[in-house]
């Protein structure tokens, strides 16, 4: 949980907009006792996806990866035999 002043929040609010979206609550608070008056938080936090091939070091297609496929190939794919 993030806590921000008033102040705060007016100055870094893409910052804390940021923060939000990855998970954290930010909850700003007021006064010199810093009471708590309002949280911040997302509606959904932004997921990113990556395929997880991709992320591997050393990963690389084959050079015919996007040639057409045997016949005998195709016909397995497509449920024949």
């Amino acid at each position: 949980m993030v806590t921000s002043t008033v102040f705060e929040a007016k100055t870094n609010l893409s910052r804390l907009l940021q923060q939000a979206q990855q998970g954290e609550v930010v909850v700003i608070t007021s006064g010199r006792e810093r009471t708590p008056v309002a949280r911040l938080e997302a509606v959904a936090p932004v997921v990113k996806q990556r395929l997880g091939a991709l992320e591997t070091p050393g990963f690389a297609l084959p050079a015919d990866f996007f040639e057409p496929m045997a016949e005998d190939e195709l016909r397995q794919w497509e449920g024949g035999e």
